[in-house]
């Protein structure tokens, strides 16, 4: 296996698929990586999104295997190459444990879980083919503390992103490719925003060490970082992006 050694944190002609492109994490990754000198394809469910100079935009339903596949032959077809492949599709939900519904478990098993499974499992063995790709994710701080404004479903689902992360960090890493998971806190993003009701958060004085939430540049720079050179003797790690929530 070639060994690829630590460098700049630059993407320069790497090409870049984002899944969940359209959120706020999301998008401000696919600007960061642009910027960075990647060529980015974001993706999102949403139609006729505009995520910046120069990204380009696919919308597809993440949860479907048929669309994954499809849309990701397509890159290939058009590019040549994935490098990097970034999942931050997501929703959340906190439901308690008695009144949640099989209906609220199954669309957030589906899109947390599947949304990671279908992209990765197209994409792992053909850049292990190549000999290299960076694999990143999108899990939380609820899958190591049982939740901060969350509810069951979406801690059991981001705990399963962080497991089958570590599985193809093992997998992988004879290979070439990196798989890591980014474990933010809360982001005032809009889905933290419509999960806390704008009232009902805990305060981030009282919460958060270093006296803030976070911001989607914060989570962007760690998935530059992680999907960059810089990281090159980094896989199979969960990066805590929390103000000091979770201390390791």
């Amino acid at each position: 296996m070639a060994q690829h050694l630590s460098g700049p944190a630059s993407l320069e002609g790497q090409v870049a698929l984002i899944t969940g492109g359209a959120g706020g994490m999301g998008r401000a990754i696919a600007n960061a990586f642009q910027s960075a000198g990647a060529h980015v394809i974001a993706t999102d469910r949403a139609e006729h999104e505009d995520i910046g100079p120069g990204i380009q935009y696919r919308p597809y339903d993440v949860t479907s295997r048929a669309e994954t596949d499809k849309v990701i032959d397509a890159v290939i077809a058009e590019h040549g190459k994935v490098d990097i492949l970034v999942m931050c599709a997501g929703i959340i939900a906190r439901t308690p444990l008695g009144d949640s519904s099989d209906d609220e478990w199954d669309a957030i098993m589906s899109v947390n879980v599947r949304g990671v499974v279908n992209p990765a499992r197209k994409l792992f063995p053909l850049m292990c083919e190549r000999g290299f790709g960076k694999i990143l994710a999108a899990g939380s701080i609820a899958a190591k503390n049982g939740g901060v404004a969350s509810g069951p479903a979406y801690v059991a689902s981001k705990a399963a992103v962080h497991g089958m992360m570590r599985w193809i960090a093992k997998a992988g890493a004879a290979h070439g490719v990196y798989a890591n998971t980014l474990a933010p806190g809360p982001v005032e993003t809009a889905m933290w925003a419509n999960v806390t009701g704008g009232t009902s958060a805990p305060s981030a004085n009282t919460t958060v060490p270093l006296g803030r939430y976070g911001n989607a540049d914060d989570i962007a720079q760690a998935a530059l970082f992680l999907c960059s050179p810089a990281s090159n003797w980094i896989t199979g790690t969960s990066l805590d992006i929390s103000g000091g929530m979770w201390m390791n």
